[in-house]
């Protein structure tokens, strides 16, 4: 197929506008039929055949990569790989033994035609091959998030039913304290091996102790050798999955409420794949860092993409300070990331450079500029003279070889995205995306998007071209998905806005979801009759049919005069404009006319702003307890407040939509203080709890103020 016409991405279908909505909208050169399977590749209907795709192509090619750590040195060293007939036949005897297993704590004279399989670990080769067995032998397979903990973790195994749960060592202990309350959990098995001789879990835990734990507490315990043994004593044949079959169950890692079971079957996968096919393919020589969480859609589908292709794939250490390590030991030449790593890469070179003093930070401007005006014209992203003389140097803080980035998940601002265009000499593709359609939302302004987890489960919703020059657009629906927007009359958002309709996007494919497990009203609140997804975010359908979301449903609150505030869509633009906020959560309380903000700085750029703005200070990036101090400073405040004052009239932000006060967070929010979930979300009703009385006193400090006018 021709390259898509970047000018017109994606068409209405005619005739299919009714009362309420848009048109139908496919992506350009898809109108006739969505995608189900790889154009050029047709036989490839599961994520069984993909992964044999790539075993034709690469039999004794690298496939799945770690770096080994050594206890000695106390240092992990350069990549150790599996080809992928050794990664094959490890799935057969991993998935026989599990077989066997089952049968085995079952009491099962027959093979049982499907189970499910709970998978609680950081990336890693096993966690792979265990998916691969699971798709193998038509199980279904369960991704625990590692950071969710016991109590997340106990649900997902009672509500998938997850009668064997294979996981890190580390976890082994926390299964078997919690099994009294997971009644249907019979095995665990240890990816790692239990050795006796040396402890694997530190202090006591040694295997022969856990071994007896287990089986005081009734739950059978295998470590990975003893379940690839039994594989091999008791092999069985592939019976793989057919595209109608459960390929996994996704939970969604909602900011409130127990996680959502997300239905998603080969076919939703395998149309992803399709669409992956045409607008983003790989190869074999392609390399693919994995350290995005795989129970989260976006790693396990990027997986997928990379080894349908026959390419290699390196797992990351799981140390997210070790991360650049690891990738300039892999060198990858596709790098998905969330748009919280983009925006510190971005923040780092682009002080090393763009601020640079001297001979140096001009050179980088002029180069930057260079490239910047290029790229609106179309000329593309590298440049004889400028790569030579700054920016094959900046490519190497990732590795060097990095040619393709996707992005999802989380904010990111145009601004961010068309510098790491020309900066890195790579293609970016931005994807819209859910659990459930496989979706990060995103909200882009002119420079800014921001998000929150919907339901498209399996691929991204849209997703831009390689050939995208402009950024701040979601692009056109993917090939497997078609979109409409809907009118959402409480919130002022209708199809037939001017210039452009805006309104609920609603997403139809086979990357869709079928529903969620155990849960008929929530699938029936999604998705309605005619199989059309509601995400519950409000976008905009372009003169070229590229999608931009502009707000959520949900977090669209209203203030005491009646003023309706997209907190994302504000919360974007700022971060788009002030590189030295890192987080923000903007608040309202509907008794209040005005919004108040907390914000977490950036360390890098925002240590440099506090000693240009305030006279005397040096402050020191390794300094913490000084930067804490800095942080409640109330003329900082002010600074940034001012600082946010001047963006809000750049981008044209309404008197109402700006925080009248703020404070500084100097401790990140992250997963690990359940500020965050697993994807990169702010739990923005935890935080307003949690800083409610912080909040109250800047909402105090306010009315004071207005007082004494």
């Amino acid at each position: 197929m021709s390259a898509p016409n970047v000018d017109m991405q994606a068409v209405e279908l005619p005739g299919s506008r009714r009362p309420g909505q848009t048109g139908v909208y496919r992506r350009k050169g898809y109108e006739d039929a969505l995608l189900v399977v790889p154009p050029t590749r047709p036989h490839i209907k599961t994520i069984y055949d993909a992964f044999e795709h790539g075993l034709r192509l690469s039999p004794n090619k690298p496939a799945l990569g770690r770096r080994v750590f050594d206890p000695v040195t106390k240092t992990y060293g350069g990549y150790v790989w599996e080809t992928y007939t050794e990664v094959s036949d490890r799935i057969t005897r991993f998935g026989s033994g599990l077989i066997k297993i089952h049968q085995d704590a079952f009491g099962l004279a027959q093979v049982a035609q499907k189970f499910s399989v709970g998978i609680w670990a950081i990336n890693r080769p096993e966690w792979t091959i265990t998916s691969g067995s699971c798709s193998a032998y038509n199980l279904v397979s369960v991704g625990l998030y590692d950071t969710l903990g016991p109590e997340a973790v106990t649900y997902g195994i009672n509500h998938s039913e997850s009668s064997i749960v294979v996981c890190s060592a580390d976890h082994v202990a926390t299964l078997l304290n919690e099994s009294h309350k997971m009644p249907g959990l019979k095995v665990v098995i240890s990816m790692d091996s239990f050795d006796n001789e040396k402890p694997q879990l530190g202090s006591v835990n040694t295997g022969a102790i856990l071994r007896t734990y287990a089986h005081d507490k009734g739950v059978l315990l295998y470590d990975w050798a003893e379940v690839e043994a039994l594989g091999i004593k008791y092999g069985h044949k592939h019976t793989p999955a057919t595209p109608d079959d459960v390929y996994t169950i996704c939970y969604t890692s909602g900011t409130t409420g127990l996680p959502k079971g997300a239905i998603l079957t080969h076919r939703n996968m395998n149309a992803v794949l399709a669409s992956a096919d045409v607008t983003t393919p790989m190869t074999t020589d392609d390399v693919l860092i994995s350290f995005l969480p795989l129970p989260h859609v976006f790693g396990r589908v990027m997986e997928i993409f990379a080894f349908s292709a026959g390419g290699k794939i390196g797992y990351s250490t799981g140390d997210p300070l070790r991360l650049l390590e690891d990738i300039g030991q892999l060198k990858p030449s596709v790098f998905p990331a969330v748009p919280r790593l983009l925006n510190r890469v971005y923040a780092k070179v682009y002080a090393a450079t763009i601020e640079a003093p001297g001979l140096t930070g001009v050179l980088a401007r002029r180069g930057l500029a260079t490239k910047l005006a290029n790229l609106e014209a179309g000329k593309g992203i590298t440049h004889p003279l400028w790569d030579r003389l700054l920016f094959s140097k900046i490519k190497q803080a990732i590795g060097g070889n990095v040619r393709l980035m996707l992005t999802a998940s989380a904010p990111i601002s145009a601004e961010i995205l068309s510098f790491i265009r020309v900066a890195f000499c790579c293609e970016v593709v931005e994807a819209y995306g859910q659990t459930e359609g496989k979706s990060e939302s995103f909200v882009p302004e002119p420079s800014a998007t921001a998000t929150q987890e919907i339901e498209i489960c399996s691929g991204a919703a849209t997703n831009t071209n390689t050939s995208e020059r402009i950024a701040g657009h979601v692009g056109p629906p993917n090939a497997c998905n078609e979109i409409k927007l809907v009118d959402v009359p409480e919130l002022n958002y209708f199809a037939t806005d001017k210039p452009h309709p805006r309104g609920e996007i609603c997403v139809r494919g086979p990357g869709v979801i079928s529903g969620y497990l155990k849960d008929e009203e929530k699938t029936r609140e999604t998705i309605d009759d005619e199989g059309w997804l509601h995400s519950g975010d409000i976008g905009i359908i372009g003169d070229n049919g590229v999608i931009t979301v502009i707000d959520r449903k949900k977090n669209v609150f209203k203030l005491s005069q009646g003023e309706y505030i997209a907190a994302e869509n504000i919360e974007g633009k700022i971060m788009a404009r002030l590189p030295f906020i890192q987080q923000i959560l903007v608040h309202g309380d509907s008794t209040e006319s005005c919004l108040v903000a907390i914000i977490v700085p950036e360390p890098d750029t925002f240590v440099p702003f506090v000693n240009k703005v305030l006279s005397g200070v040096n402050l020191a990036l390794e300094n913490v307890a000084d930067y804490k101090r800095i942080c409640s400073d109330p003329k900082l405040r002010q600074l940034v407040l001012h600082e946010i004052n001047k963006a809000a009239k750049d981008i044209g932000l309404r008197g109402f939509e700006v925080p009248k006060a703020i404070l500084l967070e100097p401790e990140a929010f992250t997963v690990e203080n359940n500020k965050m979930t697993p994807t990169f979300k702010i739990k923005r009703h935890p935080v307003v709890q949690e800083y409610r009385e912080r909040l109250n006193a800047l909402y105090a400090e306010i009315h004071s103020k207005e007082s004494k006018l």
